[in-house]
C-alpha cells in the first residue's frame, strides 16, 4: 500500500482534527497562539496542504482540548475500513 500525507485517511484525521478544535471554541488564530505557531502553519495541516508530523499533531490535541488516541483511532478505523473492503 502506497501511504501518503494526502491520502483519503488522512482527509478523516484532518478532519476530525478541524471540528475538534471547532468544538473547542478556538479559531484557528488563537489555537496557533497557544501552539505557539503561526496560523498558516496549522491551517494547512487542516487543509492538506503540509504533512502532519506526529508530535505537532499530540500538541495541536493538548492545546485544543482533544484525545490524541480518538484521533488516531479515526485513523485506525480508516485503515480497517479500506482492508475490510480489499477484501469483500
Amino acid at each position: 500500500m502506497k501511504t501518503s500525507p494526502y491520502s483519503p485517511h488522512y482527509d478523516r484525521l484532518r478532519a476530525w482534527m478541524k471540528q475538534k478544535r471547532e468544538d473547542s471554541g478556538l479559531s484557528l488564530r488563537a489555537a496557533s497562539i497557544k501552539m505557539g505557531r503561526h496560523h498558516s502553519v496549522l491551517g494547512k495541516m487542516e487543509q492538506d496542504r503540509r504533512k502532519i508530523e506526529i508530535l505537532e499533531f499530540i500538541q495541536y490535541c493538548h492545546v485544543i482540548g482533544a484525545d490524541p488516541q480518538e484521533g488516531l483511532e479515526v485513523m485506525i478505523q480508516s485503515l480497517s475500513g479500506e482492508s475490510s473492503n480489499v477484501n469483500a
